[in-house]
């Protein structure tokens, strides 16, 4: 039996695994690499490793082909070897050592070394970390919506030892998210207000950017056990770094001081957003931008400005609160530190969500919380007829909607519209008057549709007295023995026939099902690629008439339901 030679390669060597040494790696293999692999490059454990990732904005990749598994989680090795040249991998490493040494001393209950080695901690900064992720001002701005929306909820969440909730956490979160507020108050940068289950969404023009946010209810949080806080804290701390430098550039941007110095006092009264506007309002200067937003806002901040408005002990304060001041409208509430007493008579709103045992003033109107909402997104003061304490209110309309692109526009839409209209004095016509318009439209294209089908059928049959005609005539020659050569020398005489055939035929229309075969010859026509877009196109189309159609259904329903209720009563 012969031996193989050593220098010969065996089958399970010329595998495409195989690679021979001194040969460097290509495709996948040289691009990707797996987290245990990262893990022991970087000689750190899995929670510090997703703690880097996060700070500094790596993401797991999804190659083509995952040549060590398809259970294994792949980085770029771009990406590896960016975070081990970071510097707070060694600064970590270092964090650890003074871990090391402060439980090595409370082993040994000596107290003061290890006070002595906790004040003596290195401490850290995530400003690269911003100045590297966004490299301009404008970068920062487009990224603030999980920001703010993480620290809002931060700012309500209870200081907890067994999550590990840090109170200074909790007071930071609070203290930025109430410097964006009054930023926005000041600028009058609030644009759209909705109130939902999850909690309040809030959109603000800044700069021209787009932010919006989402902001719990204010209640009593429970915290999860299925929750990675230490994942959450990560982000937390972050975004702390990241919206501090925006709130300094935009403070510095109105020639203001920061951080503002707020008032103890009113901090206590649930009122830091008061306070710290306070403080904005009473020294720096805006430059106004001449843009027809602006302008149109100006418009509206007129209105809201000549109103004072009483907030009750149960309503969201200071979600209210934000909303009204940053409209341009005075506010006051029950409790220290508000700027006017509830027997104010020149308070011409309260806002209430349950009936007062108190008294009642006769010169000002009783709303709910819901009215100061709507107007906001509507830009004008609507009535507060519906909105009076005891009555359902209208239903809430979404401002993030578009009505006019999803094709069904809500009775409550419609309303606010004529209201819009008459307030930039343009006049709409009224609701009976619309359905007596679509009515002539329709009574008018079913006409047009009748006169079209008598068109097309009396073109039928002159076409067919025509070819019978033809045919008795050629019939009649045949059997005369006409020959076929002297028909062909009279074609002056046919072609007069023609035309006086052509002058009594009538006008015909287009047949309805003309455009529907051009649309199916041009679909046929179309690649591949192109024809399954076409068709997602109109799948998505469909969905959307389906959804407008059930809508109108509900809607007929609903008023059909509340019709026979009126009835009954």
């Amino acid at each position: 039996m012969v031996k193989p030679s050593k220098n010969k390669l065996t089958k399970q060597q010329k595998s495409k695994q195989y690679r021979p040494p001194g040969k460097r790696k290509e495709g996948n293999v040289a691009k990707y690499t797996t987290r245990n692999k990262a893990l022991n490059r970087l000689q750190i454990k899995l929670p510090e490793f997703r703690r880097l990732c996060i700070l500094k904005g790596i993401h797991p990749r999804e190659p083509k082909k995952k040549f060590e598994g398809h259970n294994k989680t792949y980085y770029h090795v771009k990406d590896i070897n960016f975070l081990a040249h970071e510097p707070l991998l060694e600064k970590g490493r270092e964090l650890k050592v003074y871990d090391r040494k402060i439980k090595k001393a409370k082993a040994k209950k000596n107290k003061e070394l290890a006070q002595r080695f906790d004040r003596l901690r290195p401490a850290y900064s995530l400003d690269h970390l911003v100045k590297e992720r966004y490299p301009s001002f404008i970068d920062a701005l487009r990224d603030m919506d999980d920001p703010l929306t993480m620290l809002h909820l931060f700012a309500t969440l209870p200081a907890d030892n067994v999550h590990k909730i840090p109170v200074e956490r909790v007071q930071i979160a609070r203290r930025l998210s109430l410097e964006w507020q009054a930023y926005i108050t000041r600028t009058h940068s609030l644009r759209k207000v909705f109130v939902s289950v999850k909690g309040i969404y809030y959109q603000a023009d800044v700069t021209g950017q787009k932010i919006t946010w989402l902001t719990p209810h204010v209640l009593s949080q429970v915290l999860p056990n299925d929750v990675d806080f230490r994942v959450m804290l990560t982000f937390v701390e972050f975004y702390e770094t990241l919206v501090g430098f925006v709130n300094f550039k935009l403070y510095h941007a109105l020639g203001l001081n920061y951080p503002p110095v707020i008032d103890e006092r009113l901090e206590k009264a649930t009122a830091g957003v008061e306070e710290l506007m306070e403080v904005v309002n009473s020294e720096g200067t805006i430059e106004e931008q001449e843009d027809e937003e602006t302008i149109r806002y100006a418009m509206k901040l007129k209105i809201v400005n000549r109103l004072r408005q009483h907030l009750f002990m149960q309503v969201p304060r200071d979600s209210l609160l934000f909303t009204i001041r940053a409209f341009g409208g005075t506010v006051s509430w029950d409790g220290d530190g508000a700027p006017i007493e509830e027997s104010d008579e020149t308070i011409t709103h309260q806002i209430v969500d349950r009936p007062t045992q108190g008294h009642k003033f006769l010169s000002r109107d009783y709303v709910q919380p819901q009215w100061v909402y709507d107007c906001c997104n509507a830009r004008i003061l609507l009535p507060t007829d519906a909105y009076v304490l005891g009555r359902v209110p209208p239903p809430h309309l979404s401002p993030f909607v578009d009505n006019e692109a999803e094709g069904y526009i809500p009775e409550y839409g419609e309303t606010i519209k004529r209201l819009q209209a008459a307030s930039a004095k343009h006049v709409l016509p009224l609701p009976g008057a619309e359905e007596e318009m679509d009515d002539v439209n329709k009574s008018e294209e079913a006409a047009a549709i009748r006169r079209s089908e008598a068109a097309e059928i009396a073109a039928k049959e002159q076409q067919a007295m025509l070819l019978e005609k033809t045919y008795t005539e050629e019939l009649s020659k045949e059997i005369a023995g006409v020959p076929y050569s002297s028909t062909l020398e009279e074609p002056e005489e046919k072609d007069a026939m023609s035309d006086d055939a052509q002058e009594t035929r009538p006008p015909t229309m287009t047949p309805t099902g003309a455009d529907d075969e051009t649309a199916t010859l041009a679909q046929m026509m179309m690649p591949k690629k192109t024809k399954k877009l076409y068709e997602a196109m109109q799948m998505g189309l469909g969905k959307k008439k389906a959804s407008v159609e059930l809508l109108k259904q509900r809607k007929k329903k609903a008023d059909e339901k509340k019709s026979a209720k009126s009835q009954r009563a």
